[in-house]
């Protein structure tokens, strides 16, 4: 009875949020205040939660590849949804939302994406971005159309300096709590200070697993993740060209990229994401879910996940990300890399659960492409 109940559900807040979406004209802000920005931070927001993981840089080198296909499907201008760092800036290049809510269990994860809005916010462009984050000088006579590989290799060959760090975190600080306005505690400023301290000890080579490597490692590097393109020769990666780092920057400058500390599957912050998506006759285009929805199954808590989605506008052409690792269920990264990235109809597999024919994570990989 409590699965039909689910279901039911389902059912119902999927037309209520495909018709809702219809028949609206979408109203999002051109840009937020810091107070709008720091009251949806807040509201949304659940308690820190735990991860494996500190995961600073992600750890799927295809991640691109999806992008093409997303660009033929999905309209510029609507809501992107995202967990994880900063893969996100990439998704967010390629699909042009107008505003990005990126959820993540953790709190050190919020932390982070502040660091990097205060860093691409004082930054004129890719180089001085590159060197503040890894606490260098500014290489000289880097041209406008430099790759992302010349910039990280200018920056790498420059020695990181503890003066630079600690005038930089000083800097991060007061414009984020002063400048912005925003009310990060006593605690969480130590937690950014650990954070960017990492950039600082480990340089471009930081990965996943937090080793300091220009490449060739089992995870990527942040230098490998910017480096990458779309497996047919464009690049979409934020640090991949000046125009792809100026959309960024302009985002962040509009408080248009929203970070919120939540579980996919807690009481409030997909649910709260999506009801201000919906009071805007808006939609949630695209939902960048990494691989958390294999966590979500092991915890017995995809049911609540996928009913929070439920809750959220969508329409015919929103798109689920998702990633599997290691061959999983026969999917490959191809070249030797360890993750694919797949694709599916967010309103498809929603219809599927309501059917009860969701009832594994490999029925979820099994429903993409």
């Amino acid at each position: 009875m409590k699965l039909r109940q689910l279901a039911a559900g389902v059912a119902v807040a999927l037309a209520l949020v495909i018709t809702t979406t219809a028949q609206q004209a979408p109203t999002l802000p051109a840009r937020l205040s810091d107070t709008e920005f720091w009251k949806l931070v807040s509201d949304f927001s659940e308690p820190n939660g735990y991860f494996q993981s500190e995961n600073f840089v992600g750890n799927e080198l295809s991640f691109q590849w999806v992008i093409p296909e997303l660009k033929k499907n999905i309209a510029p201008g609507g809501v992107y949804v995202g967990v994880g760092p900063d893969q996100n800036f990439t998704y967010i290049v390629g699909v042009q939302p107008r505003i990005a809510f990126i959820v993540d269990i953790r709190r050190g994860n919020l932390l982070q994406l502040l660091m990097y809005k205060a860093l691409i916010e004082m930054s004129a462009d890719r180089a001085e971005f590159a060197a503040k984050l890894f606490s260098r000088n500014k290489p000289a006579n880097i041209k406008e159309g430099a790759t992302a590989n010349e910039v990280l290799n200018a920056v790498y060959d420059l020695s990181p300096s503890r003066e630079l760090y600690e005038k930089n975190l000083k800097a991060i600080t007061n414009h984020l709590t002063k400048t912005h306005g925003f009310a990060l505690t006593e605690n969480e400023l130590k937690d950014l200070e650990y954070i960017y301290g990492s950039f600082f000890a480990f340089g471009p080579g930081i990965a996943y697993s937090n080793g300091n490597n220009r490449g060739g490692t089992t995870y990527p590097t942040y230098w490998d993740m910017q480096v990458t393109d779309d497996n047919a020769g464009k690049t979409y990666a934020y640090m991949g060209s000046e125009e792809n780092f100026r959309a960024i920057k302009r985002m962040e400058e509009s408080n248009l990229i929203v970070p919120v500390t939540g579980n996919f599957g807690g009481p409030k912050a997909l649910k709260a994401v999506g009801a201000w998506v919906r009071e805007r006759g808006a939609t949630v285009t695209t939902f960048y879910t990494s691989n958390v929805e294999q966590y979500l199954f092991q915890d017995n808590i995809w049911r609540d996940y996928y009913n929070n989605v439920a809750t959220m506008p969508l329409d015919s052409t929103s798109m689920f990300i998702r990633s599997v690792f290691n061959g999983q269920a026969g999917f490959g990264g191809g070249g030797g890399l360890r993750s694919a990235q797949l694709t599916s109809s967010i309103v498809g597999l929603l219809g599927a659960f309501k059917d009860g024919k969701i009832n594994s994570y490999y029925d979820v990989i099994a429903m993409s492409r």
